[in-house]
C-alpha cells in the first residue's frame, strides 16, 4: 500500500450525498487525482462492491484511490492509501488536531468556505486557513466548499472537494 506516485493536487470525496453521480464525477476529474472513498452509510459488504467498483474506474483515469478506514484495511481492498485519523491522509479541523499530525501523507483542513457537508458551520476563511495550514507538519489539502473557482481564489496547490465535479445528486449539499 505504499504510495507509488507524488500526491495529488486535486482529490474527489465521496459520500452517501453524491453516490449515484460518482461514475461521472471520476471520469470529469483530471488525469492523476486522487479519491477517497468514505460511503460510510453503506454495510461493509456494500461497501467492499461499491469502492471495488469506483476503484476501477479512478484506476482507469490513473487516480490515486484511498480507503476511509484503516489502512490494514485499505491495504486488504487494494487501496493505495488509508484515510481516518489513524490514516495516511488525516481530516483536520484545528491548530490542536494539526499539531497532533506528524507522520501523515497530509491532512485535510476544512471546512475552508461555507459547506452543505456542515450547514451552519464556521469556515476557516482563506486566512485562518493558511495560518492553520502554516502550523502543519505535512502536507495540506483544503477542503470544505472546495471547487476550481474557490481552489484559484484561494491559491493553495491542494483541494478536495464533494460537490466539485458533478457529484452533487442533493440540492441540500
Amino acid at each position: 500500500m505504499a504510495r507509488l506516485k507524488p500526491l495529488p493536487a486535486v482529490w474527489l470525496v465521496s459520500d452517501a450525498r453524491n453516490d449515484a453521480a460518482l461514475e461521472h464525477a471520476l471520469v470529469r476529474l483530471p488525469r492523476g487525482s486522487g479519491f477517497i472513498f468514505r460511503h460510510y452509510h453503506l454495510s461493509e459488504g456494500a461497501r467492499r462492491v461499491r469502492f471495488a467498483a469506483l476503484a476501477r474506474i479512478a484506476r482507469a483515469g490513473d487516480h490515486m484511490v484511498v480507503l476511509a478506514g484503516s489502512r490494514a484495511l485499505a491495504r486488504r481492498w487494494g487501496a493505495d492509501l488509508a484515510y481516518g485519523t489513524d490514516g495516511d491522509l488525516v481530516p483536520v479541523h484545528s491548530l490542536r488536531e494539526i499539531g497532533r499530525v506528524t507522520q501523515a501523507a497530509a491532512v485535510l483542513l476544512s471546512p475552508v468556505f461555507p459547506t452543505g457537508s456542515h450547514p451552519g458551520g464556521k469556515p476557516l476563511g482563506p486566512l485562518r486557513f493558511r495560518l492553520l495550514a502554516a502550523r502543519a507538519q505535512v502536507p495540506v489539502i483544503a477542503l470544505g466548499g472546495m471547487n476550481a473557482r474557490s481552489a484559484s481564489r484561494l491559491g493553495w496547490p491542494r483541494w478536495a472537494g464533494i460537490d466539485a465535479f458533478g457529484a452533487r445528486t442533493n440540492k441540500d449539499s
